[in-house]
């Protein structure tokens, strides 16, 4: 893999392949595989969802690929970052929220399907994780009457996107040379906050964003060639 340093950020690693990895689309699979097997009962796999945690990290991975790329040669906008992700998210998303909502009003009971309409919502502005968290636990019963609730780690996923470009930008532009190094703390913070949570029966840990986002920033982390 070759890689590059420009301007500022001279001495920082980054990936010049944009381009299709066949290998991250590998390691996509083998980490959604388990959460699908999890959830249909096989044994052997109760604790499949460690795959979402993979995920994340890859998301982190190559998420950060391409800000740093066009960061560093001058080209980065936010706002075609967001119309790139929007175009990426949307249409799928939109059609699923169709499908569900339309199997969901004619397969519940009124009392069931009466939070589906809301959990769309707060699928389509990504808050369903803030959504689920305060209103169930993924392991619950009544989540088996939730059928957005995988939704919530899109959520994690966007509400990380929304603050990291900028991020990563503003570094770029105040403090060049520190790059890795204020990753490499934000890292720690949120799995400092993970690991004095996940104890803790609530579901703050395994929904939300704060102890969630070590695991992007370590997929980021990888991608700057910090490990």
């Amino acid at each position: 893999m070759a890689y590059r340093a420009r301007g500022r950020n001279r001495g920082i690693k980054v990936s010049t392949a944009p381009g299709y990895r066949r290998d991250i689309d590998g390691l996509r699979a083998l980490a959604i595989l388990p959460v699908l097997l999890f959830h249909i009962h096989v044994p052997g796999f109760s604790g499949g969802y460690v795959g979402v945690d993979i995920f994340f990290v890859i998301s982190g991975f190559l998420i950060t690929g391409i800000i740093a790329r066009e960061i560093d040669a001058g080209q980065f906008s936010l706002v075609r970052f967001y119309e790139r992700r929007a175009r990426r998210i949307l249409p799928a998303l939109l059609a699923m929220m169709v499908f569900v909502l339309a199997m969901a009003s004619w397969l519940y009971l009124p009392g069931d399907f009466e939070g589906v309409p809301r959990s769309a919502l707060m699928t389509l502005l990504f808050l369903s994780n803030v959504w689920f968290f305060l209103n169930t636990g993924y392991f619950a019963g009544g989540a088996e009457t939730m059928p957005l609730l995988h939704g919530w780690s899109l959520a994690v996923e966007e509400q990380f996107y929304i603050g990291f470009p900028l991020l990563l930008w503003l570094i770029a532009r105040y403090a060049p040379n520190r790059r890795i190094a204020v990753l490499v703390l934000a890292t720690l913070v949120s799995l400092g906050w993970a690991w004095l949570k996940q104890a803790d029966s609530d579901g703050f840990a395994f929904y939300l964003l704060p102890t969630r986002a070590w695991e992007l920033f370590f997929g980021a982390l990888l991608a700057l060639g910090a490990v």
